[in-house]
């Protein structure tokens, strides 16, 4: 038999646990009521420890929050059948949150409460799940950061820095803090998640919403010849490879450092992996004199990255971004969570229009880790020696 006292500590442990303190304030009406079960006083209690028994009828009788279930039971030393409590019952959330006697936990439900009643319902499950995203913040920026996200969308930021981000209905909120993205990036990003399958994430604030990267990215290099690097492999900031030429004849410049254990060994030639939509170094004078490759994912955005750096790099080959590459690897076509911007990208061949609808249509991407090795080799071979 458990005293109230006992099951406060049970109640604190439940709100702790993320999965039942999610199914208690979003669950509404199915998840309640709770019991609680409190236990009984087993026969050697009624007769060696009947004075304890008795306190522990009293202490339930004196519980005023939710209602304490009663029974008639029967024991061998007792005359009569004696009333005892067998549950301790809510009928809500706010019940079983103030039954804890936490004051902390009691605080931050009454902030959860109005998060939830000022914020979209997609948002919810990750809010009250992830009480690290908005402790410390205001219930007015949790909301605020609630409304942005639902306004952005990829590409909103057209090139500008997040700081000079305006959006409609909240200029006088946002527009004037330059700092409402850097103060709020992690909780902005986690709520973008859910409307976005988790993309933002992956891709980046910045490349999602294709803003500008004012802080420094750094970048992958490989030395595919072996002898034009100080290192096998090493990194540099992108904003270097603007001032700065790469000692090589030819570069390939690829979205993700996944692949980078599929690139054959060649002469004369650098990789430069992780670049995303980091693309402005692209605009170098050097690369110019260089014979220049980009080889991205095969699905909206790696067509979006293309055409980005073709516009800094006009002869630029791409590698394995073809309708022949995708056919041959479809079985490992997997969802693209969030396509690019349905607008067709400038500066994209006839050909790759038509891939890049084909991909948007279908919202399917292949990734270039599952394009098979010799394949690359193949690729990358013919690309040096054409």
């Amino acid at each position: 038999m458990k005293s109230p006292a006992d099951l406060r500590t049970v109640l604190i442990r439940q709100w702790h646990n993320a999965d039942r303190r999610v199914s208690r304030m979003l669950a509404g009406g199915d998840a309640w009521p709770v019991d609680i079960p409190i236990g009984l006083p087993s026969a050697k209690d009624l007769v060696s420890r009947l004075d304890k028994v008795k306190r522990h009828v009293e202490q339930w009788r004196a519980v005023s929050i939710g209602e304490v279930l009663w029974s008639e039971r029967s024991y061998r030393s007792t005359a009569t059948a004696i009333r005892l409590p067998t549950h301790w019952r809510f009928e809500g959330p706010g019940q079983w949150v103030r039954a804890s006697g936490d004051r902390e936990i009691t605080s931050e439900f009454d902030f959860l409460s109005n998060v939830l009643a000022t914020t979209d319902s997609i948002f919810h499950d990750v809010l009250v799940r992830r009480r690290s995203l908005w402790r410390g913040k205001t219930l007015e920026a949790v909301a605020l950061a609630s409304r942005v996200a639902m306004q952005l969308s990829p590409g909103y930021a057209e090139g500008r820095p997040l700081r000079l981000l305006s959006l409609s209905g909240h200029a006088a909120e946002v527009g004037p803090d330059t700092k409402f993205f850097e103060r709020h990036r992690r909780l902005l990003t986690t709520l973008l998640d859910q409307r976005f399958d988790g993309e933002v994430s992956l891709l980046g604030l910045e490349a999602f919403l294709n803003a500008l990267t004012e802080s420094d990215h750094w970048l992958l290099l490989v030395d595919l010849d072996g002898g034009l690097l100080p290192f096998q492999k090493q990194r540099v900031r992108s904003s270097e490879l603007l001032e700065r030429a790469l000692p090589c004849e030819r570069i390939i410049i690829i979205e993700n450092e996944t692949c980078q254990h599929l690139l054959p060994a060649l002469p004369g030639t650098i990789a430069v992996l992780g670049s995303g939509f980091d693309l402005d170094w692209t605009a170098a004078g050097w690369l110019r004199a260089k014979q220049v490759a980009y080889w991205g994912d095969l699905d909206t955005w790696g067509l979006v990255f293309l055409a980005k750096v073709r516009r800094s790099v006009s002869h630029v080959q791409p590698l394995m971004m073809d309708q022949a590459t995708y056919r041959q690897h479809i079985e490992a076509a997997v969802p693209e969570p969030v396509s690019a911007p349905d607008e067709l990208p400038g500066d994209l061949t006839e050909s790759e229009q038509s891939l890049y609808t084909r991909l948007r249509d279908s919202k399917k991407r292949l990734e270039q880790e599952f394009i098979l090795p010799a394949i690359v080799t193949r690729k990358v071979h013919a690309w040096a020696n054409g």
